[in-house]
C-alpha cells in the first residue's frame, strides 16, 4: 500500500533525527533496554494483529471426526465413525473484501506510526531532561557566584555599618539576600534530584557521560512535510475511509462457496447399493442483509471518515502554529543571548577598570572580586539560555522522521 510504503520510509529515515551533528548512535540508544522491549513488542503485537485482520476475510477450514455407539440392534452395538472437511468462504462482497484488505493495512501504518511517535516522544522526553539537568547545573554554579557577592557584599556593609556609614537596614538587606540565594540553591538541588530520578525512569545510561546534541531550527517545510503525527492522522483518515466502504458493501450482495468431504461408516440401517462412504457435497450462497440500521451504520462510518479528513487539516493548522511558536521563542531567546553578550563586554570592562583602580589604591580587591564574579553570571546566563533554545528545539525533533 502506499500510505504503508511511505511510512516505512519515514521510519527509515527517523534514524537521522539525531544525525551526525547530534550524536546519533548515543541518542537512539538512550532508552534503557526494559523501555526499549517494551517499544519491540508493541511493533510486533501491532503487526501480529494487522496480520490477522488483514487476513479476517479467509474463514477457516473446519476438520471434524465424530464416534458413534448404537444399541439399537439387540444383538450388538453398532459403531460408526465419520471423518469430514468442510468449508464455508465468500468470494464476493461487491469489494467488501477489498475494502477490508486495505482498511486493515491502513490501520496497521496507522498504529505504528502512533508507536514510533510515542517511542520518539520518550526518546525526545530524555533527551530534554538531559538539557534541564545541564541548565540546573549552571543555575548552581551561578548561584554559588552570587552567593559569594552576597557574602562579600556583606563584608563591606558591615564594615560601613561599624564605621557609622550606613544604617543597619542595608547590612540586614544584604543579609536576607544572601540567604534567599542560598535558599535557592538549595531548591535547585532538589530539582535536579528530581530530574534524574526522571532520567533513571526512562533510561539506564549515565547523564553526565552522554553530551548533549547541538540542535538548529529545521525549516517550516521538513517540519511539516515529514511529521509523525500528520503521517499517523493521514492514515487514520485513509482507514476510516476504507471502513466506510467496507460497511456500504455489507449491505451489498454476497456470493460464497461451500464445499465439504465426507469419509463415514455406513449405518447398517440405511445401507443400500449405490450409497457412498467417501462423498462430495458443494454449492453456493447468494445473500443480501435487510438491517433497519443500515443506512445510520453507513452514515455513522461516513461521518467519521469526514472527522477524520477534518483532523488532518486541522493537525495542519496546529503544526504550522506550534512551528510558529517555537520560532518566536527562539528569537527572543537569541535578544537574551545578545543582552548577555553586551552585559559580558560592560562587565568586562567594569572589571578591568576596578582591578586597575584596585591597584591604585581607589577601589578594594572585594570590589574586584564581585565584579569578576558578576562577569562570570553574565557568560553563564549565556550557556543557559543556548540550553534553553535546545529545550525548545527538542520539541520539533522529537515530532520529525527526518531531521539532520
Amino acid at each position: 500500500m502506499k500510505g504503508s510504503n511511505v511510512l516505512k520510509r519515514l521510519l527509515v529515515l527517523c534514524s537521522l533525527l539525531f544525525g551526525s551533528a547530534v550524536h546519533a548512535d548515543e541518542l537512539n540508544d538512550i532508552l534503557s533496554d526494559n523501555k526499549n522491549i517494551l517499544f519491540d513488542y508493541e511493533f510486533r503485537s501491532n503487526t501480529a494483529q494487522s496480520d490477522m485482520l488483514e487476513n479476517s476475510w479467509i474463514n477457516p477450514v473446519m476438520l471434524q471426526y465424530s464416534k458413534s455407539f448404537s444399541r439399537q440392534f439387540t444383538d450388538r452395538t453398532v459403531k460408526t465413525g465419520s471423518f469430514s472437511v468442510g468449508i464455508d468462504q465468500p468470494i464476493f462482497r461487491s469489494g467488501g473484501i477489498y475494502f477490508a484488505i486495505k482498511y486493515a493495512q491502513a490501520l496497521r501504518g496507522a498504529n505504528e506510526a502512533e508507536i514510533q511517535l510515542k517511542k520518539r516522544e520518550t526518546i525526545g522526553n530524555a533527551v530534554k531532561l538531559l538539557f534541564e539537568m545541564r541548565k540546573l547545573e549552571l543555575e548552581q554554579k551561578k548561584l554559588s557566584l552570587l552567593i559569594k557577592n552576597d557574602k562579600l557584599d556583606i563584608r563591606q556593609k558591615r564594615e560601613s555599618y561599624n564605621a557609622g556609614l550606613i544604617d543597619s537596614s542595608f547590612l540586614d538587606q544584604a543579609i536576607l539576600k544572601a540567604n534567599q540565594d542560598e535558599t535557592k540553591k538549595l531548591e535547585t538541588e532538589i530539582s535536579l534530584m528530581k530530574l534524574q530520578q526522571s532520567f533513571a525512569l526512562l533510561s539506564d545510561k549515565d547523564p553526565k557521560g552522554l553530551k548533549l546534541p547541538k540542535l538548529k531550527l529545521i525549516s517550516q517545510e521538513r517540519y511539516k512535510g515529514a511529521n509523525l503525527e500528520l503521517v499517523r492522522d493521514r492514515l487514520r483518515a485513509k482507514e476510516k475511509a476504507y471502513n466506510a466502504k467496507m460497511t456500504w458493501a455489507k449491505y451489498l450482495p454476497s456470493l460464497s462457496v461451500q464445499g465439504r468431504y465426507t469419509d463415514a461408516d455406513l449405518n447398517p440401517l440405511f445401507a443400500r447399493p449405490g450409497l457412498e462412504e467417501k462423498y462430495w457435497t458443494y454449492g453456493f450462497t447468494v445473500s443480501m442483509p435487510i438491517n433497519i440500521n443500515m443506512f445510520s451504520d453507513i452514515e455513522a462510518a461516513k461521518v467519521a471518515h469526514l472527522k477524520a479528513q477534518t483532523e488532518v487539516i486541522e493537525r495542519k493548522h496546529t503544526i504550522d502554529e506550534e512551528y510558529k511558536l517555537i520560532r518566536n521563542k527562539l528569537k527572543i531567546i537569541a535578544k537574551k543571548i545578545k543582552l548577555a553578550q553586551k552585559d559580558e563586554k560592560l562587565y568586562s570592562r567594569l572589571y578591568r577598570t576596578t582591578r586597575n583602580l584596585a591597584r591604585a589604591g581607589e577601589k578594594t580587591s572585594l570590589d574586584t572580586a564581585m565584579m569578576r564574579n558578576s562577569l562570570q553570571v553574565r557568560k553563564l546566563d549565556q550557556k543557559i539560555y543556548y540550553l534553553d533554545k535546545q529545550i525548545e528545539l527538542i520539541g520539533l525533533y522529537t515530532k520529525v522522521a527526518n531531521a539532520i
